[in-house]
This record gives structure tokens, sequence and C-alpha cells, in this order.
């Protein structure tokens, strides 16, 4: 464990990939989406954004960084595969905790001032995060812990093929994604799908998730085990 500490401390001396850039690229999202409201004086109702979204983005990229950035030198200092995939993984659920902590203290903050004075909903999303606070947290973290594991395996998947086999790695997603979307069809199954998701509660679309991003770290997990650098 304390190699897995000293790991994820490693992992933070890049700063800006991990903590500044994020909330860096949150801010100017909000201003500039704020600036765009404030531009419509005359309008109506509240204003759902949408614009939440680039901080997990943002993740996806952070994720691939912090493998493919630290990964060869703390191989050259001895550090294992397996521990630094662990001290890796121990940050990110870390940053995912307390990054969506706090979204929802902005959340919050954004309920209490009627959208920021503007019937903004920036940090409000219809049916993902516009319920409990609690339920509000639990969402925010896994689906930054999705987006940070989903990146993982970008950077360890380029460390081990490079640019080739990163650009087949993103392929056989896309393959994966449309062979579902045949099967559906195939199966004229569209209707039982709208009304599964329809159907689906918040509680139950973030359990799905959470299984998602563990599958997301096991793949993670079985790639750098065999990785060379």
């Amino acid at each position: 464990m304390s190699t897995w500490i000293s790991v994820a401390r490693y992992q933070l001396t890049d700063r800006y990939t991990f903590v500044t850039g994020p909330w860096t690229i949150l801010g100017l999202d909000f201003l500039i989406t704020a600036a765009i409201v404030l531009g419509y004086p005359g309008r109506n109702g509240q204003v759902y954004a949408g614009a939440l979204s680039a901080i997990y983005v943002y993740l996806v990229v952070t994720g691939a960084l912090g493998i493919a950035r630290q990964l060869p030198f703390a191989l050259a200092l001895g550090v294992s595969r397996r521990a630094f995939y662990a001290g890796t993984t121990l940050l990110a659920a870390a940053i995912a905790a307390v990054y969506a902590l706090g979204l929802t203290v902005l959340q919050l903050i954004e309920r209490a001032t009627g959208g920021w004075g503007l019937k903004l909903h920036f940090f409000r999303v219809p049916y993902l995060l516009s319920g409990p606070w609690y339920l509000s947290w639990l969402t925010s973290f896994v689906g930054l812990a999705l987006m940070l594991a989903w990146g993982m395996w970008f950077g360890i998947v380029y460390r081990r093929w490079n640019l080739p086999g990163l650009l087949g790695f993103i392929a056989a997603q896309a393959v994966a994604v449309a062979l579902v979307l045949v099967i559906i069809g195939g199966a004229d199954a569209w209707s039982s799908a709208g009304r599964f998701f329809k159907a689906l509660t918040v509680e139950g679309l973030t359990g799905l998730l959470a299984v998602l991003a563990v599958a997301l770290l096991a793949g993670g997990y079985a790639t750098v085990r065999r990785l060379t650098v």
C-alpha cells in the first residue's frame, strides 16, 4: 500500500494535468456559457447548458496522460507495473471523489442562487444530476472514475503498441458499438431497448456505469501486465 501511495504522489508532480487543467477548462466553459446567457436578457425560462461534460471529457485525457507520460520513468525507478497501475487507480478514485464533491457543492450553490442569478443550469443536469446531493455526488463520482479508467486504458494501449495500436483500439470500440446496434436492429428490439432506458432510474444507471468502470480497470490491468517500455 505504501508503494501505491508513493505512485499516487509521484503522479501528482504533474499538477497541471491532474489538478489545474480540469478546473481551468471547466471554469472557462462556465464563464463562456454565462456570457452567452447574459447576451440574451430577454429570454424566458431556465437555461440547460449541458457544458458540464467538459470536465468528464478532459479526465479521459488526464487518465491517458497520467499513464503515457509517467509510466516509463516509474518503471526505470524499479516500480512494478502492478504497483504503478494500482497507485494510479488509487489516485483516480481520490480525484473522482474530491472532484465529485466539488461539483456537488457548486450544484448546491447554483440551486441556492437561482442558477447564479441567470436561471442557468450548469451543474444541474436533468435526470442525471438533479436529485439529492448525495445521489448527485455518487453519480458524479462514478462518472468521473469511469472517464479516468477509460483514459488510463488508452494510455496503456499507447505505451504498449504506440499510435497504430491506439488507432486500432479506438476502431475496435467503434466496431463493438456498431455491432451492438446491428444486433438490436436485427432483433427488432429498439422498442424494448427504449423501454429499458426509459424505466432506468439514476441509481440503476449509476450502478451500470460502476460496473463498466470496473470492467475498464480490469482491461487496463490485463494490458499493463504484459507491457514493455
